[in-house]
């Protein structure tokens, strides 16, 4: 049961712990506003102070131009002046509107009886009037960068190499469709630099994933969605934007990928550029920390293979499976002792000859009830064999081996319980001999 359980119990306590608090109530969290010289920035950051603590930092600046440039230059979440008797607020709805709302709300608490007049200094498109479409692309570059890193495990036939040039062609593609549609339905700006940043977010999370599979194994799932999805999208600024959330979550909107990914965007979009490599480097950062994972794994197994530590086992481990996106299929399995998260075997048993030796490397095919080979394996050292992922109901099952007659038994696949079936192979004069010498002798009468 706790086996059954586990993988949707850690994305049920990582949803209930990272998106509710993160999202729940967003309030202004040390959000820097710069203020002009001539709306008397003392007194503006003492009523901050007083009304929401610790919401806002204020920096002074000399002029009304300086204080909307550093909105435009990203040094600053609003700008605040007095444009002759008539404060005026300086936002970038780019930024979300959710901050937006929060910076005018706050602001008109400053501003008194006199009517604060807000100025968007970075509008987005008028398919976008909420500021947030940048994360609805970049989760598309994000989650399925993610799945391109599973489905991978299951080629086989690709090394490293290929896999990341895999992971390369798949990204500059997923790169060029997404800003087509994006610019094409007026969801975003046209600027080309966008396929750039979506390029990096892909490679980024399918990188990495694919580095932490080899130490992470069966507890890949887990820990991918966590981190890429359970932990990305509340952190990522796009719901929320990042000056609202709790401070914890401000700190890993600073390294996630999918929020720099989002920061970058805007940057590009709706700021002239400013503040996006920063972004790129933390993007930059997590490719080469996958490919130093890659990396690292190679050179392990590089080594166990010249130390002749690891010998080849008589049964490949099995990929790595996501239970999200995978249902079970018929899977040849290592024998050992089960480890936790492990799949279940359905069905196992054991070859011997006529002597009731095991026999190593026999083959063992199952069958469905048309005939159809759904998987096969070989023995073990101890001839043993055991598959997983077996469609319910009646199965085929046939042992063989060099110089032995092929056995067939038929079994019943049941759910919650493993079948077994063990085979006898003879057909050596040697099992034959054997098999007579260790018989009872008769006695004449």
């Amino acid at each position: 049961m706790a086996e059954a359980v586990w993988f949707p119990a850690v994305l049920f306590l990582g949803i209930l712990f990272f998106f509710a608090p993160a999202l729940h109530a967003p309030e202004p969290h040390h959000v820097t506003v710069a203020v002009a010289d001539g709306a008397a920035p003392a007194r503006v950051e003492k009523a901050l102070a007083v009304r929401y603590p610790g919401g806002f930092d204020v920096t002074r600046v000399p002029t009304a131009r300086q204080a909307r440039q550093a909105v435009l230059d990203r040094d600053a979440s609003a700008g605040y002046a007095v444009d002759g008797t008539r404060p005026v607020l300086y936002v970038a709805k780019a930024n979300g509107a959710s901050l937006e709302q929060a910076l005018t709300t706050a602001f008109d608490t400053v501003a008194g009886s006199d009517h604060l007049a807000v100025r968007d200094v970075a509008p987005t498109t008028d398919e976008d009037r909420l500021g947030s479409t940048v994360l609805y692309f970049a989760i598309a570059w994000n989650i399925p960068a993610y799945i391109l890193a599973t489905t991978l495990l299951r080629a086989v036939a690709l090394d490293r190499r290929r896999k990341l040039l895999a992971i390369a062609v798949v990204a500059a593609v997923f790169a060029a469709v997404g800003y087509g549609v994006g610019a094409g339905l007026g969801y975003l700006p046209a600027d080309p630099a966008v396929t750039g940043v979506a390029f990096l977010l892909t490679a980024a999370v399918a990188t990495t994933a694919s580095g932490l599979a080899p130490f992470t194994r069966r507890f890949l799932p887990a820990i991918g969605m966590t981190l890429f999805i359970v932990m990305s999208i509340p952190t990522s600024g796009g719901a929320v934007p990042a000056p609202l959330l709790p401070e914890p979550y401000r700190a890993l909107h600073a390294v996630m990928p999918l929020a720099n990914a989002v920061d970058a965007l805007r940057g590009i979009l709706y700021f002239g550029g400013a503040g996006v490599l920063r972004p790129v480097l933390v993007l930059c950062a997590w490719i080469a920390g996958g490919a130093a994972l890659l990396g690292l794994d190679f050179l392990r197994h590089r080594r166990a293979a010249a130390d002749g530590a690891a010998a080849a086992p008589a049964v490949a481990e099995p990929p790595v499976d996501d239970p999200v996106l995978e249902t079970p299929v018929p899977t040849a399995l290592p024998v050992h002792r089960h480890h936790f998260g492990d799949p279940d075997p359905v069905l196992t048993g054991v070859v011997r000859d006529a002597g009731q030796d095991p026999v190593r490397g026999a083959a063992v095919v199952v069958l469905d009830g048309g005939g159809r080979q759904l998987v096969s394996t070989v023995t073990d050292a101890q001839g043993r064999y055991a598959v997983a992922g077996l469609p319910e109901g009646h199965v085929g099952v046939v042992a063989s081996a060099p110089g032995r007659h092929p056995v067939a038994r038929r079994r019943q696949v049941r759910p919650g319980e493993t079948a077994e079936a063990d085979f006898t192979l003879r057909g050596r004069a040697a099992d034959l001999a054997r098999a007579g010498a260790d018989a009872p002798s008769s006695q004449a009468g």
